[in-house]
């Protein structure tokens, strides 16, 4: 006689409920990113700031992303308050 195994056994390690949370924790940064990039782009958009400036930085926080929301917000954001004029 053959005896066929015809289900796998499974062993649980306890390791299903550290995946869960770090799959959750990925989740909430990707969607607090993605709210701070919109932001950034709207600010961008809505700025007093010249024509030119507002494309330039737009097509900045949009082709890179985080990385150029966070360099518009430390740089561009950051620089509100002072004159760019000389007198």
């Amino acid at each position: 006689m053959i005896n066929f195994m015809l289900a796998q056994q499974t062993v649980n390690t306890g390791g299903g409920i550290a995946i869960g949370g770090i799959f959750l924790v990925v989740i909430l940064i990707v969607i607090v990113a993605s709210i701070f990039w919109l932001w950034m782009l709207i600010d961008c958009l809505t700025s007093n700031r010249p024509s030119g400036e507002k494309v330039l930085w737009f097509l900045v926080i949009f082709f890179l992303h985080l990385v150029g929301a966070l360099i518009y917000f430390f740089v561009a954001r950051g620089s509100r308050g002072t004159s760019s004029t000389v007198t």
